[in-house]
């Protein structure tokens, strides 16, 4: 770094974010369609970023797009500007409106029981539910989007604060002609062979595929997918099998059903906040968590025709 103090840099916050989504998209017209914007426009932002800075970011290729020297060294550093703003603007709203609260949670999780609860015993409080992606409650914390999540783990945890509110068995999804379906129960050696979905993460992958089994040997490795739609799909058409939360809801396909798998343990419902958060509402909500997410809404048992989606 230069000894002498850098001259000061307008940089405009948007062009920063529209550079972080083609850099990781490697690709201007995904890019852009993710930001719902036309290609050229995209471009010209780009450029224009380039501009202020004084350095070329990025290259076109026949594949995309990939990051210059110089984009290499700005997109950590244009990411950690962008959480700085998005906090120091959440700082800001909670010091204007300290009787403010949003409440994460993740698919087939109900909140609904304690944030009433929150909103009775506050009443002035402005109290919000915000559904988040399976794999950002984390992320969602540290960047102020949310103050409290009720999701599952396994997920990082440094920097949270984390109570298990309730244990959830953890069942077999299958579709309907599947030959374990309609069994009283099913254990690791009956799937031994049978192929799971992946996703993009490691620790989820480990936990809700038992990868690798506690023989050693490795979970058999199924299509790696992002979207919940999409695993189930795979399994109705029988290409894969899938282990989930006994407590989600039923009924979203009709084509698959659940079978109980003996000898796993079990999945944990979680509260995390961030760690050193002393706010009176996120006090106030871990209390009403704890008093009423105790465990899974009521179900009937599963039967063929009463499905139940996996944990995403």
């Amino acid at each position: 770094m230069p000894d002498a103090p850098l001259p000061p840099i307008d940089l405009d916050l948007r062009l920063v974010r529209y550079f972080t989504v083609v850099a990781d998209h490697r690709h201007f017209g995904r890019a852009a369609a993710a930001l719902h914007l036309a290609q050229p426009s995209l471009s010209r932002q780009i450029r224009r970023l380039e501009q202020q800075l004084g350095a070329r970011l990025l290259d076109r290729t026949p594949q995309g797009s990939r990051l210059t020297e110089a984009g290499e060294v700005f997109l950590p550093r244009a990411k950690a500007l962008l959480r700085s703003a998005t906090q120091a603007a959440a700082y800001t709203r909670a010091a204007a409106q300290p009787s403010r609260i949003t409440i994460g949670y993740t698919a087939n999780l109900i909140v609904t029981s304690a944030v009433r609860d929150l909103r009775h015993r506050h009443p002035d409080a402005d109290v919000q539910a915000l559904r988040l992606p399976w794999d950002e409650p984390r992320a969602a914390l540290l960047d102020h989007r949310v103050d409290a999540v009720v999701t599952r783990l396994p997920f990082p945890t440094d920097r949270l604060h984390v109570t298990i509110l309730y244990d959830e068995p953890r069942v077999l999804l299958v579709p309907l002609d599947h030959r374990l379906a309609g069994k009283e129960s099913v254990t690791l050696d009956d799937i031994a062979d049978e192929p799971l979905p992946r996703v993009p993460d490691p620790a989820w992958n480990a936990f809700w595929r038992i990868d690798p089994r506690p023989d050693g040997r490795p979970a058999p490795d199924g299509p790696l997918v992002a979207a919940v739609e999409d695993k189930l799909e795979l399994i109705a058409a029988g290409q894969a099998v899938a282990i989930v939360p006994a407590g989600v809801p039923r009924g979203l396909r009709p084509d698959l059903t659940t079978v109980p798998l003996e000898g796993v343990d079990p999945s944990h419902v979680v509260l995390a906040t961030r760690a050193g958060d002393h706010s009176r509402l996120v006090a106030a909500f871990h209390k009403s968590a704890e008093a009423h997410l105790t465990g899974p809404p009521s179900v009937p048992p599963a039967r063929s025709e009463d499905p139940a989606p996996p944990p995403q």
